[in-house]
């Protein structure tokens, strides 16, 4: 396991401030989603099962280990939680990790294709396009690892027929990332739906700002 003594950590009042910002923002319907973040003491914070974000409270928030032990709530927590633990037990530069049911990113997903990095902000916030992984069952650790891999040098994932994921160094941050995919999905889809070209970045350009993108990742 990668040593999380130097990761970037949260608080249960911003895991639940971005998750509330999540719902406001149309990123997620009902109870759909969820968010974790890493705290200072190495536990993770993640929102629970089946509690609508208008009414969740702190009190409502789940406290685990990185192994998926219920450390302290009185509620279930997300039943996608190997999904965040997956990630964080790999990268210890993460501090949070956002899934969301983004309208026009998940219309990508549908299609198992992946939301092109045109857009010179995608590749300095994300590392490039945004890919999709093959798909896994709901829940399962076979759905964590499968997004794990998509995450080594990306700030985001699609869940192949499921939605998004995306990953920072903060709650904020993930959701700023969540927010630009969706943004981006809704652009190309409407290039698309015009019949225009779409004309992709140029090399030098992927690189250097791949390179930005890596250097934040590393340096949070």
């Amino acid at each position: 396991m990668a040593d999380t003594t130097a990761s970037p950590t949260t608080t249960r009042a911003a895991v639940l401030a971005a998750a509330k910002k999540m719902l406001a923002e149309g990123l997620v319907e009902g109870t759909s989603g969820n968010i974790s973040g890493r705290l200072p003491d190495g536990l993770v914070c993640v929102t629970p099962s089946s509690v609508s974000y208008e009414a969740m409270r702190l009190e409502d928030l789940v406290v685990v280990g990185l192994d998926g032990t219920v450390v302290e709530g009185t509620r279930a927590p997300t039943t996608e939680k190997d999904l965040h633990l997956a990630a964080l037990r790999r990268y210890p530069e993460l501090g949070s990790v956002i899934h969301t049911h983004a309208v026009y990113a998940t219309m990508f997903a549908l299609a198992h294709e992946p939301i092109p990095a045109v857009i010179e902000e995608v590749v300095v916030y994300l590392g490039g396009d945004v890919p999709c992984c093959a798909y896994r069952g709901t829940g399962s650790v076979a759905l964590g690892d499968e997004v794990a891999d998509h995450l080594a040098d990306r700030g985001a994932t699609l869940l192949a027929n499921h939605g998004l994921v995306t990953c920072a160094a903060s709650p904020e941050k993930a959701l700023h990332n969540a927010a630009l995919v969706e943004r981006t999905a809704k652009i190309v889809w409407g290039a698309r739906a015009m019949g225009a070209t779409i004309h992709p970045l140029p090399d030098s350009v992927n690189r250097d700002m791949a390179g930005v993108y890596s250097y934040l990742r590393g340096n949070p």
